[in-house]
């Protein structure tokens, strides 16, 4: 896991503060229970996007909202070695007991008034995912960069692996996750409309 760790649940609770807003007002606005919002805003056990971006419509703000340092107007480059040295975000994913198995890298959160939000994504090996299907408004691509992984999608089980990709509406409920025991590497594209 990165040493340069985004404070995601920090920046909610700020957004929420400044709002004058409730914890119960913004649990009951984005659909979740008080406990699960002060978990994020603790950091304790970070969701899916879904959730988040649930809490990020309760708020009135963008997701990439949690994750930006700067507004930038113009074109934004993040150069391959400054990612690395970036901050990150792990997620827990919806598993039950809230290990940190992906960890997310932005790609544009200098850039002001985005659409979309774009990411790699190291996937951390899992002997058996455990994990809840989640949906949301928007779409998803995800194309695999290395390893493999399962995109579960309504019914439907697709296995990806290097060089594959997959586009989906994610109101669908769906989940991204490495296949049973492997690692991977994705370049996720969520497009969120606000």
């Amino acid at each position: 896991m990165s040493e340069h760790q985004i404070n995601v649940g920090l920046k909610i609770k700020g957004i929420r503060e400044t709002k004058n807003l409730s914890i119960e007002e913004v649990a009951e606005s984005a659909g979740l229970s008080a406990e699960q919002i002060i978990s994020i805003e603790n950091d304790q056990n970070l969701p899916s996007l879904g959730p988040l971006i649930k809490v990020a419509r309760a708020l009135g703000v963008r997701l990439g909202t949690f994750m930006d340092d700067n507004d930038a107007l113009g074109p934004v480059v993040c150069r391959a070695e400054e990612r690395e040295q970036t901050n990150s975000i792990s997620f827990s994913n919806g598993a039950t007991d809230a290990r940190k198995h992906m960890e997310y890298h932005p790609l544009a959160k200098q850039k002001a008034g985005r659409h979309m939000e774009p990411f790699i994504i190291d996937i951390h090996p899992e002997e058996k995912p455990d994990y809840k299907l989640s949906a949301h408004e928007g779409e998803e691509f995800i194309y695999v960069m290395e390893g493999e992984v399962e995109v579960e999608y309504g019914k439907v089980k697709y296995s990806l692996k290097q060089g594959d990709s997959i586009y989906y509406d994610s109101i669908v409920k769906h989940h991204l996750h490495g296949a049973p025991g492997k690692s991977a590497k994705i370049l996720a594209l969520v497009y969120i409309p606000f």
